[in-house]
């Protein structure tokens, strides 16, 4: 196909949608897991594998098609991409079953590369002074969609059914698919050799890994299970990184993986899907527990999702401003500062609120500082990298967050229902303790931040 001239606001509308239906892909399957189950005629815990199938599936494919897209070109994986978040979001709206619904589900995880391949096609086809600001909307879009999903999910349900929960994105990701083949500049530069050999090692170290976390909570942190999981997936990452050290050519270049920006960058990340993806899964349960608990409001899944919409769009006000905050005060700057507001956010939820509508402003607070932190995150680590490696450096980025998300939502599942009360329902205290963790986890965040590297010793535009 013949290069396109740039059309860096077509191309950009076509990377906003992308990557708001694969962030809405994320979320909104969350709070309506117990209407899929009854829907499906399954049990709680093979329900569970429609969450869990998503992330091992987008741990595994996200790294490797974020190489690909830059050995082969941006463009045709992001096709790639969007066609399988479609496939899997079409086989989930008409599964008749849970194993249908999982494989589906799978499908749609493996399409998880729309984000790093859409930071990698702003970092080749924008104007360098207008990167960090496109970057860090696209970045604050996938904490947009996670929290609009979860003020969508209620009103779809209770208006279609739950299958257009899939439905409607599947729609809006054929549009955007076919909109990319003739709007995206195809990359420039030849198709490179990728040594494969590291692969298996890397896909199974992520997997066990994530399938011991997300199970940990059901299993026990110290079962069998559990830690056979966990010592597989240590001896599948070292035998990755022996492998790969060694690799003529790389599926992930460990040396960029060194850059003091990306490692410190990445460590921060993980802490921040640590946090984010727990408020996500637990604020809402928070909300929709009965009034009788002394913590919950009693709300509706339509009502918890709307008390969470000052969240959703706060996110978005956070990465819009992102941009001009890094210009003025550097990387290193915002990420402390954005993660010390997060921590002391979480320890509002935790200890200091005593009406709904304190919760709501300080969730509203927490978003901004979300917004800004995702943003400038993400334009950190693609920027530091080589041009020739963005969208595999934003890939490994994502995973962090994942992975990250991954742990935390396991370990505030265990804290939060280490006690319950005469109903079954957890008690006042664990979400303390579980909001406490979280603000702990960030404030190891902001430790970590501080050894980012300054501005002046950072790739230009970060």
């Amino acid at each position: 196909m013949r290069y396109l001239p740039s059309r860096p606001a077509a191309t950009f509308g076509v990377l906003v949608v992308a990557t708001t239906v694969f962030a809405l892909l994320q979320a909104m399957v969350i709070p309506v897991l117990p209407e899929i189950r009854r829907a499906l005629h399954t049990d709680a815990r093979s329900v569970t594998w429609v969450v869990s199938g998503y992330l091992l599936s987008a741990a595994i494919a996200t790294p490797v098609l974020g190489r690909l897209g830059d050995a082969v070109g941006k463009k045709p994986m992001l096709v790639t991409a969007l066609a399988m978040l479609a496939a899997g979001s079409l086989g989930a709206a008409v599964a008749p079953g849970i194993g249908t619904m999982t494989a589906a589900r799978v499908l749609q995880g493996a399409g998880g590369a729309v984000m790093p391949l859409a930071f990698g096609i702003v970092r080749d086809e924008f104007p360098a002074e207008r990167v960090p600001s496109a970057i860090g909307v696209l970045a604050a879009i996938s904490g947009i969609g996670a929290s609009a999903g979860l003020v969508l999910a209620g009103p779809i349900v209770d208006a279609l059914g739950y299958r257009w929960l899939f439905l409607l994105p599947m729609l809006m990701i054929a549009v955007t698919a076919v909109a990319a083949v003739f709007v995206v500049r195809a990359s420039a530069g030849r198709a490179e050799p990728i040594s494969w050999a590291p692969a298996p090692f890397l896909a199974g170290a992520l997997a066990t890994f994530v399938l011991a976390t997300t199970e940990a909570s059901r299993w026990g942190w110290a079962s069998g299970r559990t830690l056979g999981l966990y010592a597989v997936s240590a001896v599948l990452a070292a035998g990755w990184l022996r492998l790969e050290s060694r690799a003529r050519h790389p599926l992930i270049d460990l040396k960029m993986m060194r850059i003091p920006a990306m490692l410190s960058g990445n460590a921060v990340s993980f802490l921040l899907g640590f946090a984010m993806f727990a408020v996500y899964a637990f604020v809402p349960q928070l909300l929709q527990a009965p009034s009788s608990t002394g913590y919950g409001v009693g709300a509706t899944v339509t009502e918890s999702g709307l008390l969470m919409l000052p969240l959703a769009s706060a996110v978005f006000v956070g990465g819009l401003v992102t941009a001009r905050l890094v210009r003025r005060n550097g990387s290193r700057r915002v990420v402390v500062s954005s993660s010390v507001v997060i921590a002391g956010c979480l320890a509002v939820v935790a200890w200091g609120y005593a009406a709904t509508w304190q919760l709501v402003t300080t969730l509203g607070v927490y978003g901004v500082a979300l917004g800004v932190a995702l943003a400038s995150l993400a334009t950190l680590v693609v920027v530091s990298a080589p041009p020739s490696q963005s969208a595999v450096a934003g890939a490994v980025n994502l995973n962090a967050r994942n992975i990250g998300g991954s742990v935390g939502t396991a370990v505030m599942a265990t804290v939060v229902t280490a006690r319950l009360d005469a109903s079954g329902a957890p008690v006042g205290s664990g979400y303390t303790a579980g909001f406490v963790l979280l603000a702990v986890a960030m404030a190891l965040a902001t430790a970590l931040a501080v050894a980012i590297p300054r501005p002046a010793a950072q790739p230009a535009g970060a």
